[in-house]
């Protein structure tokens, strides 16, 4: 059911916990699965340089976190807010349908803490659309 990336990142989560002095946080949820996920990050010169995760939720939300977390620390902000809830699937090598709202989750909050980037820094920030309702797993 699940790839051995997903159970990793779930039994072996990545980047767990808040940063006191972050410069952007994030949280985000869902209401149909009660899954809340909420990303710190550390940015420097406008570089990722440290992403923690807290979350709550089901074993793929917590691999999807974990994971998000892995694929944005490093990159631009700019670069960041290109991932895809597609990207996080793919580094995990696939979810099951009825977790792919998960992934949608990991992407929107890594969006919500970017948002939160801008605002301190007194730059207008224009939400991406996150999710197109394809596979009827989330709210959108």
């Amino acid at each position: 059911m699940y790839s051995e990336k997903v159970m990793d990142h779930f039994e072996n989560p990545r980047n767990v916990g808040e940063i006191k002095d972050a410069d952007a946080v994030g949280q985000v949820g869902n209401a149909k699965c009660g899954d809340i996920m909420k990303m710190y990050m550390k940015i420097e010169d406008g570089v990722i340089v440290d992403c923690k995760f807290k979350t709550f939720g089901c074993g793929a939300a917590i691999a999807t976190s974990s994971m998000a977390t892995e694929l944005v620390k490093g990159k631009t902000v700019e670069e960041a807010r290109k991932l895809t809830n597609a990207a996080v699937m793919e580094a995990l090598d696939g979810l099951p349908p009825a977790k792919v709202h998960c992934s949608v989750l990991a992407e929107e909050a890594i969006e919500a803490a970017l948002a939160d980037y801008y605002e301190r820094q007194g730059l207008e920030f224009t939400p991406k659309k996150t999710c197109d309702g394809c596979c009827g797993s989330c709210e959108h």
